[in-house]
């Protein structure tokens, strides 16, 4: 029997709005797909470059970065400082051939649990259909 991929997914979460809404979500009973594994960060903004493609090539098959919405940061301007890196980011991983639909940028305040899991859960289908991260594939046994 052939096992079913389940994808291991890292997710960087705002402390002041994303992981309030996740947080939300829990406490309302919304379904989340359990592949998201959540890591709290002051700010998306603390959210470094190498944090992300050390979690690809430490075995992640995604990574998503959740903060405040554009103009409601508790740091004031920290998520457009993560949205300029984001950015920069996606450039690099083509570059690399690293799959750039492999990592994601949202926005999730604390009242938005149902959005946040559906962030999620779209997140873990699409990474579900792109497979294993190709630079963990071959070292799997």
């Amino acid at each position: 029997m052939e096992k079913k991929f389940k994808p291991n997914i890292v997710g960087f979460l705002c402390n002041w709005c994303s992981y309030a809404g996740a947080d939300l979500a829990g406490s309302s009973k919304t379904q989340v797909d359990p592949s998201l594994s959540v890591i709290r960060v002051m700010c998306s903004s603390r959210v470094n470059s190498n944090l992300i493609l050390s979690s690809l090539l430490w075995g992640a098959d995604g990574v998503l970065v959740a903060g405040c919405h554009p103009g409601d940061c508790h740091y004031e301007q920290g998520n457009y400082y993560a949205r300029r890196r984001f950015a920069l980011l996606k450039k690099i991983t083509k570059i690399l051939n690293l799959e750039p639909d492999r990592i994601q940028l949202s926005w999730i305040s604390a009242s938005e649990g149902k959005r946040y899991a559906e962030i999620v859960n779209q997140f873990a289908r699409d990474i579900t259909k792109k497979g294993p991260n190709p630079l963990t594939r071959n070292s799997q046994t």
